[in-house]
Formats: C-alpha cells, structure tokens, sequence
C-alpha cells in the first residue's frame, strides 16, 4: 500500500523518530511504512493520520496487486 507519510513528515519538519515518538512506535516502523515494506495497523494508520493533519484515505493508496 502506497502512502504520502514521508511527504507529509517533511511538509511538517518531522523526523521519523519525531514522527516514532508520538505515535508509540520505533523509527523503524515508520521507515518501513514509508518505503512500503510495513502496512500498520488500522489504529497506527489513524495515529499518523492524525499526527500528520489529514484523512487516512488522504494519507494511503490502496493499489490492488492484482
């Protein structure tokens, strides 16, 4: 699932361990979300929704791999 978390985190002058802190996760995670190799769960989707000012549907791309 494509995101725009890495945009936003930027607009915003956040780190990824900025980002990490609030939302109770490593700075780890959240680079893996940003490079698309971790989905978070719905709960994290609406912490960094929240955090980065914008909708969830505003924030990820579902892309059907089919």
């Amino acid at each position: 699932m494509e995101n725009k978390i890495k945009e936003l985190r930027k607009l915003k002058r956040l780190s990824q361990d900025q980002l990490a802190q609030v939302c109770g996760v490593s700075r780890q995670t959240i680079n893996a979300i940003e490079n698309n190799k971790y989905d978070p769960s719905l709960e994290l989707a609406f912490q960094l929704a929240e955090h980065l000012e914008v909708r969830v549907d505003e924030l990820f791309l579902f892309r059907s791999r089919t």
